[in-house]
């Protein structure tokens, strides 16, 4: 395959708003903190402003002390989404619990090393934050504890708060190892001014059921609109056209990756195909080649349509002049809709100094966070798993809502050791490798096989 032509777009965010918070490393590492955000992190951490970096983030949390008595919660929450979630432990700290939470946010890309080197040398937290797509990784490792126990000593009933596919997502051999925070996956967002002036009506978009109806509103998009903006704003490498392609083999019938025996299950010849339709968009022109953050180009008005999470919905409300709206991620095969998603959870680490009293007060966050905290939580654009929340009126009139039946049509990771780190990435990079043209399909077919096999526990 020829080597495609890149046209190269770099745009920067507008507003200075931290949009990937939960979109991969590389991203959430653009934090948009404040000045006076970053000197209450700080404060927090019980460190002085000189021993945080500029974004209130710690270099050697196991370092960082709490007084007597208070749970050291690590988080990666970063940028709007730590923002939120601090509102969340303000709202629980003034109910004067017996033990009090304070949050050190750790730097994005050192998260999960850190949190299982401190586990493991006994320096850890009381409570973390897992995506649901590395908690079978620490479950296994030993870095978080199953939660049964406390949460029958608590009388807490986790089945009448959540839905059975978030509970199933955190259960391992039986046992429950975290309390569901969210669920963000990949949605559609639209440009409500741009899908006007090429004549496309809202509802038209909404009812999209195959391939082919998407690629008649693009098409339109391409006709109508001035060349600078790309119909469907997707770059040709990294998490979100991986995100896509995970979407399109899912709906178009493709197996799980592994089963429950921890065989290889991923339907090659399924994926390949996937990767073809996903070029068709690339080839057709309805996506602009080159682009380098198909988010800021959403953000800035030069997108249409964009594939993009959950967690951007917060900071485009923000975004000055941008009109817009978001649905869920469009049927474009087979007759389920299914989505790429993943989960933000909380989990209890193993620490032997924490006292019985402790660890129960420590569960008891854990299921405020998500239940009491989980309608605050929505406003960072997460679709909350408490039942409490993504049912209530309030929810119901934010955008979030608008993409809550993602909720049924989520495909999570596989429950593999090795998924997070290294399937994960050998995926990503045989999708990447096809879209930018350095790989054949014959090629990519085998390095989807390879990024599965290779990566087996």
């Amino acid at each position: 395959m020829k080597r495609k032509e890149r046209l190269f777009l770099s745009l920067s965010l507008v507003a200075g708003m931290a949009l990937s918070a939960c979109g991969g490393a590389t991203q959430e590492t653009k934090d948009s903190a404040s000045q006076a955000q970053m000197e209450t992190k700080a404060e927090e951490a019980g460190k002085t402003e000189e021993t945080t970096n500029g974004t209130g983030t710690v270099d050697n949390p196991e370092e960082v002390t709490v007084p007597a008595g208070t749970l050291s919660f690590w988080s990666l929450f970063t940028g709007g989404d730590g923002d939120w979630f601090k509102q969340i432990k303000d709202q629980y700290n003034q109910t004067n619990p017996k033990n009090p939470v304070e949050i050190i946010t750790l730097v994005w890309d050192d998260y999960y090393t850190k949190l299982q080197t401190a586990v493991a040398a006994g320096k850890g937290p009381d409570i973390g934050i897992s995506h649901v797509s590395k908690l079978y990784e620490l479950s296994q490792s030993g870095v978080a504890e199953p939660l049964d126990d406390y949460l029958k000593k608590l009388n807490i009933d986790l089945s009448k708060d959540y839905q059975k596919s978030s509970l199933d997502s955190v259960s391992i051999d039986g046992k429950i190892y975290a309390i569901p925070l969210d669920t963000h996956a990949e949605v559609m967002y639209y440009n409500t001014s741009l899908l006007e002036e090429a004549g496309v009506t809202e509802e038209e978009l909404l009812n999209v059921k195959d391939m082919e109806g998407f690629k008649d509103i693009l098409k339109r998009c391409k006709e109508k609109l001035p060349a600078e903006i790309s119909p469907l704003g997707l770059t040709q490498s990294g998490d979100d056209p991986f995100r896509t392609w995970y979407a399109i083999y899912f709906q178009m019938g493709g197996k799980d990756f592994i089963n429950a025996e921890g065989k290889n299950t991923i339907d090659v010849e399924v994926g390949k195909k996937a990767l073809e339709e996903l070029e068709v968009l690339y080839k057709e022109g309805y996506i602009l080649l080159g682009i380098d953050d198909s988010q800021a180009l959403f953000q800035s008005g030069k997108a249409a349509i964009l594939f993009g999470g959950t967690w951007l919905t917060g900071a485009y409300e923000q975004t000055e002049n941008l009109k817009f709206n978001n649905t869920t991620f469009p049927q474009l095969f087979g007759d389920k809709p299914y989505c790429w998603a993943d989960s933000h959870t909380l989990i209890l680490p193993k620490k032997e100094k924490r006292t019985e009293e402790e660890t129960l007060s420590a569960v008891q966050f854990m299921v405020y966070a998500s239940k009491d905290g989980g309608i605050v939580w929505a406003g960072s654009g997460q679709i909350p798993s408490a039942n409490e929340a993504n049912q209530s009126e309030e929810y119901k009139k934010l955008k979030g809502y608008n993409v809550i039946s993602e909720l049924e049509y989520a495909k999570y990771a596989p429950k593999s050791e090795h998924y997070y780190g290294g399937m994960k990435k050998d995926l990503m990079d045989a999708v990447g490798a096809y879209l930018t043209g350095n790989s054949s399909l014959d090629e990519a077919g085998a390095a989807l096989q390879e990024a599965v096999e290779n990566n087996l526990d």
